[in-house]
């Protein structure tokens, strides 16, 4: 099965409704980009009156993720995923609509390549950048990812 926009926009509203619900969405994905965007609104606010930090994670992760669950269907192996650990920083309020756009794809076909050849287990970090709708930067996420070779049981 191949990974698009509107599977992926699909896949949040089955299998990750807050994210779904609180207005994520992938806009574009290649294999070494993707950009989502939510946008402020009442339902995924704080009560400082911006969007609320664990949305922004959300949005942050999924064009991470989305690349890597993108990059393991194209290598046709069985392969799990993880994130290990995640970093934020956050230099403005988020308001208005936030893109996250991550460009850290390359990063992936070596963890996968390792992985395959090796049969152990990869991590590897990707850095996703939130920026308003003025073009500043509202955050910033890094996230480690892991990646094995799942064994036939």
């Amino acid at each position: 099965m191949s990974v698009s926009v509107s599977k992926l926009n699909r896949f949040l509203f089955f299998k990750l409704p807050s994210a779904y619900w609180s207005g994520v969405r992938v806009q574009r994905i290649t294999d070494n980009e993707c950009t989502v965007t939510v946008k402020h609104k009442w339902f995924n606010q704080n009560p400082f009156n911006s969007m609320y930090f664990a949305v922004q994670a959300m949005a942050a992760e999924l064009t991470n993720g989305a690349m890597v669950l993108l990059k393991i269907r194209k290598s046709g192996k069985n392969i799990s995923m993880l994130v290990a650990k995640n970093k934020a920083n956050f230099t403005k309020k988020a308001t208005g609509v936030i893109t996250f756009r991550c460009v850290d794809g390359n990063m992936i076909d070596d963890a996968i390549k390792k992985t395959i050849e090796t049969g152990e287990g990869q991590t590897f970090w990707m850095k996703s950048i939130g920026i308003d709708e003025k073009g500043d930067k509202v955050s910033e996420f890094d996230f480690e990812w892991t990646m094995k070779l799942k064994t036939k049981s």
